[in-house]
């Protein structure tokens, strides 16, 4: 079985966090976690600075970086053109993340924009992308239902995954935004969707109790997903949503068990331990 692509969203932690984290704090944290061995680090966002206050400093933090002894790749999220030039604009970001919601209120809410228009941007940043050898990541959230009361068809999920795929996007991650999703439901929308397209690369974004992470992990390895989001501590969540929050799946529990089953890549621990301590710090309260 092929090893997981774990990855590690400290964004995803921080920006809706309600103490203000400084920038060197940022930069510190960051640069543990690209030592540990992460696939991908999702660690910033080019957004409104009004939108999500926590994210403002990303272009300082990305520049306060030192990538040069790391094989983990940067994620940064964009919600339109003029984030996506911004996070082009740093040869050092591999991935561009888009967050598409299958939630016409919760696109609203994220993006200010209809799901035809973000579709149309979409394909915008995707052209970008290509000229510049980057690789876009569609989330599709609210990708396990949502609580607005937006009609929702599990087949849903395999439509957009068609329409993404005939625009070049090669990743796909569908994102159980506020915590939805039950195993059984992961396990019957993954797993025909991994089959039903073998090119793309398929991930889940999940959030989960801390007493649903095994059984909601279990539910996405059984479907064959090899993409696989996390946060240390569990944190985070959308401030977008404006809804009762469930936390990040929670690396720090994903990488004792994935490694039982061997399907996680040798890791740096004495970087993951320090990395731990300082999320301790940084979340604490």
């Amino acid at each position: 079985m092929s090893p997981i692509q774990l990855v590690e969203c400290p964004r995803d932690a921080m920006q809706g966090w309600l103490h203000p984290i400084s920038t060197d704090v940022k930069i510190a944290y960051h640069q543990l976690l690209l030592g540990v061995g992460f696939h991908t680090l999702d660690f910033g966002s080019f957004v409104s600075p009004k939108a999500i206050p926590q994210m403002a400093d990303t272009h300082d933090v990305m520049r306060g970086l030192d990538l040069s002894d790391t094989t983990t790749k940067l994620l940064a999220i964009i919600a339109n053109e003029r984030g996506a030039d911004d996070a082009l604009a740093y040869p050092d970001i591999a991935y561009l993340g888009f967050p598409f919601s299958v939630s016409p209120t919760f696109q609203q809410r994220n993006t200010q924009s209809t799901m035809e228009e973000s579709f149309d941007r979409v394909q915008a940043i995707q052209e970008k992308c290509v000229r510049a050898n980057r690789e876009l990541v569609i989330y599709l959230s609210m990708g396990f239902g949502n609580p607005y009361g937006d009609l929702y068809d599990e087949t849903i999920i395999a439509e957009w995954t068609e329409r993404m795929k005939s625009i070049g996007i090669p990743i796909i991650s569908v994102a159980d935004t506020v915590g939805l999703a039950t195993p059984e439901q992961i396990k019957r929308i993954m797993q025909p969707l991994v089959q039903a397209f073998p090119s793309l690369e398929i991930g889940v974004h999940l959030h989960a109790a801390p007493d649903q992470w095994k059984a909601k992990l279990d539910a996405a390895l059984e479907a064959g997903v090899i993409r696989i989001d996390g946060a240390l501590k569990g944190i985070g969540g959308c401030p977008m949503a404006k809804d009762d929050l469930v936390g990040n799946m929670d690396t720090e529990r994903m990488i004792p068990y994935l490694r039982q089953l061997n399907r996680v890549p040798a890791l740096n621990e004495s970087a993951l331990e320090a990395a731990q301590r300082m999320a301790q710090t940084i979340f604490a309260g």
